[in-house]
């Protein structure tokens, strides 16, 4: 039977596919698929660690034996007994190579995935007792993941030989911004998770794989089972669970209508952006990978306004990347650009962008917490390392160095003193470097009410309007729960921005916005009025903005622009 689920719409298009379930229960694995001549390997994997469990089960009965009969070592004994039976467990067993040789999932991955599958039916159980059966598969599952984790290799995500030839879309609870990189180069067509918001980083790195999204739709991931066909509208924030043959026509329908308008939009990838009264606007592209560099100059960005380097650190069990790791990745960035300029934002971990995904539980508020530049200034060894690699990568092209989270003068001339330290351990070690830019991002409060101050050291600043919405309105963006306040026509919101772009302008210095607000067409005439000439977006994103752009008049807007920021109700003069 047909259903719908209703979340929020954060990447935009039409994806239609069969699911593809990430298990939503609490293990924490990798999720990447192999190659076809890798199955034997893998199922060998899960062979060996299920012979080691045996072997760690019978010690344990071993020892429960040589320590006498007691009434709780008889119940240990029992559980033990169901945890072996659960071992031989033939559907388990059976449905795990399944997956493996089948969908070509990691080991990992098809044992969670089948975990999943068999919960379910647990769940579905009369009966108390086998009901709470449950606990005991999932603690055999641990078990088993542990001793797979020993030998594990982790392989980047390929694309699996899709033997139906059929789409497929992603269904999760939730998706770390690792795991999205680790599936960006998939064969995915779209994906949904229950959780999220408009302008979380899994919602944000969809925008960059430009495929169709859905994210908050609460409890999508046991809605949807395994194969189901789902239509995923990432315009109206709908997906569609086993849709009748006219519904699935009429999307097929609107799925063409977006590839048409995308085609259309190509057509301008080489227009220069400047406005009907002869304003040029500087498009630039936001960045995850070096790798990313391509997709940007293909829509004809005219730099990197934002390469988000924490994805070099992310999912490495804390295992940071060296300088020569760094260095490597921004020069490939810098190169990739082919002499235009790029901005390397320095790491910016924390809250819903953690080292490790068990990292999330380290702090009671990791949004107020030891994130960006705090974390950076902690860890002296590690930022010196990353400025050392900027700095290197600078000696080959045009590098910004880009500082997030600022909010005090004091943590600016802590960053110059690491700035200088970095740059006298390359004299010392007669390493070649080169001149950088340096600019603040504008992310909280205190930092947009600062801005003459902060240009006392900084060349230009960048608005990262994510989290000054967040931070301003205190409101969560990854919290679906409160997604209906996060507002970025707030009027408190709007004056922050207004003012620091006037500020900027004022004292001649250069201001770009970086945050999801820039990609936004609906935005696109409201910024232009208010002054701003820097948009930094997705490279999915810069065509439809440049649009808007090369359609507008910025002499007929900026009194509009001041009439919006001026009102109680923003929202209500955005059609005007």
């Amino acid at each position: 039977m047909s259903l719908s689920v209703q979340g929020q719409a954060v990447s935009r298009g039409i994806a239609i596919g069969r699911a593809v379930l990430v298990a939503s229960n609490r293990l924490d694995v990798a999720h990447y698929f192999i190659e076809a001549g890798q199955v034997d390997t893998e199922v060998d994997r899960l062979r060996r660690a299920r012979s080691a469990v045996v072997e760690e089960i019978g010690k344990v009965q071993q020892s429960l034996q040589e320590l006498g009969p007691k009434d709780a070592h008889h119940e240990l004994a029992a559980l033990l007994d169901v945890h072996l039976m659960l071992m031989e467990d033939t559907q388990l067993q059976a449905g795990v190579k399944y997956w493996i040789s089948e969908r070509l999932y990691n080991a990992e991955w098809a044992l969670t995935a089948q975990l999943e599958t068999i919960s379910r039916q647990f769940d579905e159980m009369e009966d108390p007792y086998l009901r709470e059966r449950k606990a005991d598969l999932e603690q055999v599952v641990e078990r088993l993941l542990r001793h797979m984790r020993a030998d594990a290799n982790p392989a980047p995500m390929h694309a699996p030989s899709n033997r139906r030839g059929e789409p497929l879309v992603l269904v999760a609870h939730d998706l770390s911004p690792a795991d999205m990189l680790q599936f960006k180069q998939s064969v995915f067509t779209g994906f949904v998770t229950d959780v999220g918001g408009k302008t979380s980083h899994t919602a944000i790195v969809a925008r960059s794989m430009d495929i169709p999204a859905v994210v908050g739709a609460r409890t999508a991931s046991q809605l949807i089972e395994e194969d189901d066909w789902v239509i995923i509208d990432g315009d109206a924030g709908v997906v569609i669970v086993d849709p009748s043959p006219i519904v699935l026509a009429e999307y097929g329908f609107k799925q063409r209508q977006g590839e048409v308008e995308r085609e259309r939009l190509s057509r301008i990838k080489n227009t220069p952006a400047v406005t009907l009264d002869g304003e040029r606007v500087e498009l630039l592209a936001n960045i995850e990978q070096p790798q990313d560099s391509t997709p940007a100059l293909s829509v004809g960005a005219v730099g990197v306004g934002l390469f988000r380097t924490e994805f070099l650190f992310m999912g490495r069990e804390g295992r940071l990347p060296d300088e020569e790791e760094q260095f490597t990745a921004y020069l490939a960035a810098v190169e990739g650009m082919h002499g235009l300029p790029v901005t390397i934002r320095t790491v910016d971990v924390g809250a819903d962008k953690p080292l490790d995904r068990s990292a999330r539980e380290d702090h009671l508020n990791p949004a107020l917490g030891l994130r960006a530049i705090r974390w950076s200034l902690s860890e002296p060894s590690m930022f010196q390392a990353q400025l050392r690699a900027a700095l290197r990568a600078a000696a080959f092209g045009r590098v910004n160095l880009l500082i997030p989270m600022v909010a005090h003068v004091g943590e600016i001339r802590q960053v110059l003193a690491h700035l200088a330290r970095a740059r006298q351990q390359l004299d010392e070690r007669a390493v070649a470097y080169g001149p950088v830019r340096l600019g603040a991002m504008i992310e909280v409060p205190a930092a947009a009410l600062c801005v003459p101050a902060f240009l006392k050291y900084f060349d230009f600043l960048s608005i990262g309007t994510n989290d000054l919405i967040q931070y301003t309105l205190a409101v969560d963006r990854v919290d679906e729960s409160v997604a209906h306040l996060y507002d970025p026509l707030h009027p408190a919101v709007l004056k922050l921005v207004a003012s620091v772009i006037a500020e900027c302008r004022a004292l001649g210095k250069s201001v770009s916005v970086c945050g999801e607000m820039a990609g936004d067409v609906a935005m696109t005439r409201l910024l232009l009025g208010l002054g701003l000439r820097s948009f930094s977006m997705h490279p999915s994103q810069i065509l439809a903005v440049k649009q808007q752009i090369l359609r507008a008049d910025t002499r007929k807007l900026r009194a509009w622009a001041q009439a919006v920021v001026a009102s109680e109700e923003p929202g209500t003069m955005m059609g005007d």
